[in-house]
């Protein structure tokens, strides 16, 4: 493992003292680059934090910005637990608060490590051991008191997965009774999606869905996506077979094709939902499973509140993805027909994330990781030619709008079938 760095950007003053505390001495730690730098302060109080020209900018508990770097400094703390949900908390901020009682308070144990200002290591929990022993271990009991920490948990099982990262037994266990009590029930639908939007652009997406499925909060926050786990396809198609388990490697490849783009990883992780509503002595057959799963995707967007970039990819790959799978197959003018539904002409990065989550969910299937995807190619193309048609040129005198539209679509038809002409000679 690689040694922390030392040189705080906030030395020492008077009686209290600055730690660089979190994910960028866990990062360090494990050899990666570390993002953005929080601090904590302890002994100091608001008033002399402002007096050295910080900035509050905390709502629920005193959180400064340093006056030239503008990085995060909070006030050591502790939380008591006062009501149900993540905002049930009494915060205390006296200068009395240590730096191993603010540790204690956090989600992880490799989240509870700090460095002084002269780089050396404080870790009472044992977090460097955990990062070695590649375990997420909570730090106290009182992990049970805020239900975030289950999905911030199934979120760096997403982050770490690769490096062999897992779920500590016992910590496992109060993910459950924190799902049978009913903690879940009041997290708030922003506090459920921005954890969720940060783990679909995580490497490894599979690894939040199984966590919070084993713990039982995949059916309480994602009862669709649940659904899916058991139901059998065909294995002619799906190898795989499990609806849920294919629903893994999708999530996972659209990860791979699209990293860091969470819209993409949106789309592909609510693509099958259909699949999750037929009738079950119609299996392992899903005829109209892109038509079933429309208003289950849009319930999705309603109760999560994402935005409309993110629903609106979801809904359309929903709906249209076997269309794109059939590329190959589709005669100019349906072709031409689906870039216009697809608002393709007017929305061409759209339409490029459209085909990432298409490839996702057909490369996610046992043994056709690496298979190639020419129905984007061809689509794309198509559009390219489609898109080079002059409409204004087309606008002849006389001629209303439907007369344009029509000429204006036989025109992209043709360029279409040129290309493909083009394409077999």
């Amino acid at each position: 493992m690689a040694e922390a760095q030392p040189a705080l950007p906030f030395p020492t003053a008077g009686s209290f003292a600055t730690y660089r505390v979190g994910g960028a001495v866990r990062d360090r730690l494990l050899g990666r680059a570390p993002g953005d730098e929080d601090f904590v302060v302890v002994g100091a109080s608001q008033a002399a934090m402002h007096a050295l020209g910080f900035r509050a900018v905390g709502r629920d508990f005193p959180v400064f910005l340093h006056p030239q770097t503008h990085a995060e400094y909070a006030l050591a703390r502790t939380e008591r637990k006062s009501g149900r949900g993540y905002r049930g908390f009494v915060v205390d901020a006296d200068p009395s608060v240590t730096l191993e009682d603010d540790l204690r308070r956090r989600d992880l144990t490799i989240n509870a490590i700090a460095e002084d200002a002269q780089g050396r290591i404080i870790d009472p929990f044992g977090g460097r051991a955990d990062l070695q022993a590649r375990v997420l271990r909570h730090v106290s009991p009182a992990f049970v008191e805020d239900p975030v920490r289950v999905l911030r948990i199934a979120r760096f099982a997403a982050r770490f997965a690769g490096l062999g990262f897992t779920v500590a037994p016992e910590t496992q266990v109060l993910m459950r009774a924190m799902v049978a009590d009913g903690e879940l029930d009041h997290l708030v639908p922003e506090r459920v999606w921005a954890e969720m939007e940060r783990a679909l652009g995580e490497a490894t997406p599979s690894a939040f869905l199984r966590v919070l499925r084993d713990c039982g909060a995949l059916a309480v926050l994602l009862p669709e996506v649940d659904r899916l786990y058991g139901v059998p396809q065909r294995a002619e198609y799906h190898p795989e077979v499990d609806t849920g388990r294919h629903q893994e490697l999708v999530s996972d490849m659209a990860a791979q094709l699209a990293p860091g783009d969470s819209v993409v990883g949106y789309a592909a992780l609510l693509h099958d939902l259909g699949k999750g509503a037929t009738d079950p002595s119609l299996l392992p057959s899903h005829i109209g499973h892109e038509h079933a799963g429309v208003p289950l995707v849009d319930a999705v967007n309603a109760r999560l509140k994402v935005s409309r970039e993110h629903g609106d990819l979801a809904r359309l790959v929903c709906r249209h993805h076997l269309e794109c799978h059939r590329a190959l197959e589709l005669r100019p003018t349906t072709i031409v027909d689906l870039l216009g539904r697809l608002d393709a002409f007017r929305r061409p990065e759209r339409f490029r994330r459209f085909l990432l989550a298409c490839e996702a969910d057909k490369r996610g299937r046992e043994g056709f990781r690496d298979h190639a995807y020419p129905q984007a190619q061809r689509l794309a193309r198509a559009l390219e030619a489609a898109s080079a048609v002059d409409a204004r040129a087309l606008a002849g005198p006389g001629l209303d709008g439907p007369a344009i539209a029509d000429r204006v679509r036989s025109a992209r038809v043709a360029a279409v079938a040129a290309l493909a002409h083009a394409g077999a000679r």
